[in-house]
């Protein structure tokens, strides 16, 4: 499978997913490490996430399939949402916790 099939897959049959440096348990950036932060200030316990790291090919074919040069990227209801600035900025202004609504499990 080439790997813009393997992403397209991926974020199409999860209904979050977070391509980071690291693991949720064990970010390796600030960047990603905030993110995860966000998602989970939002009520996500548990999403799929990629660590980039683990795989040259997925590192850059993300930058790709997003045209998007950065990591962190957050995918939801396979759309790409952004990076880190972006996902902050929507959290602050309540714009992630709506689009997330529905996938949260209740507190």
């Amino acid at each position: 499978m080439d790997v813009q099939q393997l992403i397209r897959e991926q974020v199409t049959s999860h209904p979050v997913v977070l391509y980071m440096k690291g693991t949720p348990q064990f970010p390796q950036c600030g960047f990603s490490a905030m993110t995860v932060q966000i998602l989970r200030a939002c009520g996500l316990s548990s999403f799929f996430s990629v660590n980039v790291l683990e795989d040259p090919r997925i590192r850059s074919g993300i930058k790709e399939y997003a045209n998007w040069p950065t990591i962190p990227q957050l995918y939801v209801r396979g759309e790409f949402i952004g990076g880190c600035d972006i996902v902050r900025e929507m959290y602050e202004h309540g714009e992630l916790q709506q689009l997330l609504e529905g996938l949260v499990e209740a507190r």
